[in-house]
């Protein structure tokens, strides 16, 4: 809904004790539903200023009951665009809906949703059945999903899906995405993603991602899914879990979620961890290949020998490597890399698995790259179901790449034609001026003498 009073109400759940799953706005009723139902949410929060939600609303109520979720509240606030007798109607349609409007006192409200998300607390759901999981039944993989998440550990119906889930005879490749906070991790796995729907439309893919718990209110922003813009689709299943410890960048639950998405036949798995320190390299002994994600800012090149990370991955992005100074970076990443892996000493530069892209950049070369690097190693250990082969080897070129460089030092800002292209080269050679001979300088300029 509109940004400012989702922010607003995010933080206040997040703050008594709630897992917010942050979908930002302008969505469509089939994205918010698709997200709820892969989250097994109790409730949709949304608001309306534009108008339609008349429309709207009661679309989104009538998709939940046809995908088998009636149970999922709606929670909507709309100021004054909503009138009276239209919450009425809302509220009578759905049966599950509730609209807040001007006038309402907020300390009730408030009230109401500490009373809903107190510690332990849990919105009415149906009985969860256990019976076997397809990639194409999402409700119930999501329903096994939160068994496994909110069960105690001596849980009967966990460990029965544990035991029907060890059965599974599949080997489903596993790839794992790590790196410090902020590094793009998620707008990588989406560029990723994009890549993997259109070089294999058959396949089925689960995501798995990953956001710290707040040690003070137990709550979690789960945001990865405001970067995704290629998972609304049936052969994307993602879903956000919250670490639920301290000090951990992957949830308690994870081992069991990668076995549950084996053996619901997914084709791919991709694990994306919460922001990671130095010594953070647990994903490694969950999947089966790990990348790890970075940018140019981490400080002096000895702070690269402290980042465990780079002598377990196997594949390293340097992300945003638009940046000033991206060349500086790539050169000791590749040093570094160099130094712990001894056999790779004696390989040329582009040969070494360090990868500079922009993920933030529609068909960046170096995501191209790192995605034939990616496919590679899945094809070649040929795991899972389907060997991974690129279709089209000539769209995504495996030569070695351009070296990173700052627009300003090419001569031209992006965006800019070739005919300005000398006149900004003339203005960076431009010779420095004494500061008595400015004003003189700009006097002359201006023809005012």
């Amino acid at each position: 809904g509109h940004d400012a009073a989702i922010n607003m109400i995010r933080r206040l759940l997040q703050a008594q004790g709630a897992e917010v799953v942050h979908l930002g706005h302008n969505r469509s009723v089939a994205e918010i539903v698709r997200a709820a139902i892969q989250e097994d949410a109790d409730a949709i929060a949304a608001t309306s200023y534009q108008g339609g939600h008349n429309e709207y609303f009661a679309y989104m109520v009538d998709m939940l009951r046809e995908r088998g979720c009636p149970h999922i509240r709606v929670v909507v606030g709309g100021g004054g665009t909503i009138a009276p007798q239209e919450i009425d109607a809302l509220q009578r349609y759905g049966g599950r809906a509730h609209l807040y409007a001007r006038g309402r006192p907020p300390d009730g409200s408030q009230g109401h949703d500490r009373r809903r998300v107190r510690p332990g607390a849990r919105c009415p759901k149906p009985a969860f059945e256990a019976r076997s999981l397809t990639a194409r039944d999402p409700v119930q993989i999501a329903r096994a999903i939160s068994v496994l998440e909110n069960a105690d550990p001596a849980d009967a119906q966990a460990e029965q899906i544990r035991r029907m889930t060890q059965r599974s005879p599949s080997r489903v490749p596993v790839i794992g995405i790590t790196g410090s906070g902020g590094a793009g991790k998620s707008s990588l796995t989406d560029e990723l993603l994009t890549r993997l729907l259109r070089q294999f439309p058959d396949r089925q893919i689960a995501v798995a991602a990953m956001d710290p718990t707040r040690g003070r209110s137990g709550g979690a922003l789960l945001g990865d899914r405001i970067r995704m813009n290629s998972i609304d689709t049936d052969a994307v299943f993602m879903r956000s879990l919250a670490t639920r410890r301290r000090h951990l960048a992957t949830a308690v639950v994870l081992k069991d979620v990668i076995q549950l998405y084996r053996a619901a036949g997914f084709d791919l798995i991709i694990v994306e961890t919460a922001g990671t320190g130095q010594a953070d390299s647990e994903i490694v002994d969950l999947v089966d290949w790990s990348l790890y994600v970075m940018t140019g800012e981490y400080g002096a090149a000895s702070q690269l020998e402290k980042i465990e990370m780079l002598d377990y991955a196997d594949l390293i992005v340097l992300n945003k490597s638009d940046k000033r100074g991206a060349n500086d970076s790539l050169r000791d990443v590749r040093k570094q890399r160099r130094r712990n892996h001894p056999e790779d000493r004696d390989l040329a530069d582009g040969d070494v698995p360090v990868f500079p892209t922009v993920a933030s950049r529609f068909n960046d070369p170096g995501v191209n790259r790192l995605f034939t690097a990616l496919c590679g190693l899945i094809g070649v250990q040929r795991l899972g179901s389907a060997a991974w082969e690129t279709a089209d080897s000539a769209q995504y070129t495996t030569r070695r790449l351009r070296e990173p460089t700052h627009p300003r030092r090419e001569g031209a800002l992006p965006g800019r034609d070739r005919a300005q292209r000398p006149r900004r080269a003339r203005t960076d050679r431009a010779p420095r001026l004494k500061p008595r001979a400015v004003p003189r300088a700009c006097i002359r300029r201006c023809r005012l003498s």
